[in-house]
């Protein structure tokens, strides 16, 4: 998984912490063997990339309802 942009809601460390905690792999780079992205706002071309590869794009919202935490 890669985090690209600014999130409201955490830090980018508690963040990359939680899911790693989770048993995922977090990288600073997309390729084509990336799972998803998380993006926040004002994703830039790390977000371009990911819908060139076809990575799965997960917004802030939708990454909180999957901790549980909303």
């Amino acid at each position: 998984m890669v985090i690209t942009g600014a999130l409201d809601s955490m830090a980018r460390d508690e963040v990359k912490a939680k899911l790693q905690a989770l048993g995922a792999k977090v990288s600073g780079s997309i390729s084509a063997k990336t799972t998803a992205l998380l993006a926040g706002d004002k994703a830039g071309s790390k977000m371009a990339k990911a819908e060139k590869l076809g990575v799965k794009v997960v917004g802030e919202d939708e990454f909180l309802k999957m901790l549980g935490e909303v």
